[in-house]
């Protein structure tokens, strides 16, 4: 299943997609939260509404805005580092366990959303990466029993303030965090949607141009590992999401460097999980 939300900011309602056509399944009740991803009998509800209904079910139109596909992540969890070929572009040196960082509530956004240049930045930066959402509690959970705690897998971008994060001190997420920095999106895929997750190309353009083209093929660590990993250090709840790291091509790694500025548009998406285009906006307080 392929699900989304569809709709003005806060108004949003909860869709799905069926031979890539989009419907409205808001009269079903269902609501993509984090109750919706951790019971199974709300998972059933939507799906026997589905084949109930098929017939009549409204088709929602391309105009109109696609809003992020979940009401709100309890928390979103990055792993740095987790392509080779990105590590080197970096200049930084692999780690022994996989980098993690914690990107700000604040920083969820939606897919068709601006995203916004914070103040006072300087070196404003992309990264397409694959996210999880998690579908049960995972607590100290081995490799084996990882995958049955996941509901699927989304768009992500992982936006980051270099100058924030690497010249200002502490650590990584002052540049991870800020306000709209993680647009999830266009719709969440439940795993059996996707073939091989080990095998998902991973691209973005920026302006039009090519900047990022890597497979996830490439995943240092793979998610097993990083599930199992993670969930020794804190719980993931349902509707949490695990960001699992980017490939080589952001603006950091080119010479010379390139970063985003207002006006800028970025072109973005993985195999499987869809596209999107969004345009870097001037700061503002609102």
């Amino acid at each position: 299943m392929k699900i989304f939300r569809f709709g003005p900011k806060g108004q949003e309602k909860s869709g799905v997609i069926i031979n890539d056509k989009k419907y409205d399944v808001s009269a079903s009740g269902i609501v993509y939260d984090e109750f919706f991803f951790g019971d199974d009998e709300k998972q059933k509800t939507l799906e026997n509404y589905i084949q109930t209904n098929l017939d009549q079910l409204q088709e929602v139109a391309d105009e109109v805005r696609i809003g992020p596909p979940l009401v709100r992540p309890g928390k979103i969890v990055c792993v740095g580092l987790n392509f080779d070929d990105h590590v080197k572009e970096t200049g930084l040196q692999q780690q022994a366990e996989p980098i993690m960082f914690i990107k700000a509530n604040q920083s969820f956004n939606g897919p068709q959303d601006g995203i916004m240049q914070p103040n006072g930045s300087t070196k404003m930066d992309w990264e397409t990466e694959l996210c999880i959402v998690i579908g049960k509690k995972a607590n100290n959970v081995t490799e084996e029993e990882a995958m049955n705690h996941v509901y699927g897998y989304a768009l992500i971008n992982d936006i980051s303030e270099r100058a924030f994060q690497t010249e200002r001190g502490g650590t990584w997420d002052k540049g991870k965090g800020c306000d709209t920095f993680a647009p999830i999106g266009p719709f969440i895929a439940t795993q059996d949607e996707i073939e091989d997750v080990n095998n998902l190309r991973v691209w973005l353009k920026l302006n039009g141009e090519l900047m990022q083209d890597g497979n996830t093929s490439d995943f240092i660590y793979r998610i097993p590992k990083l599930i199992s990993y993670l969930s020794q250090f804190m719980s993931f709840l349902p509707g949490d999401i695990i960001s699992t790291g980017s490939p080589a091509g952001s603006g950091m790694g080119k010479t010379p460097q390139r970063w985003l500025q207002p006006g800028d548009v970025i072109e973005y998406g993985i195999d499987g999980l869809g596209s999107t285009t969004q345009e870097i906006l001037p700061f503002s307080k609102d």
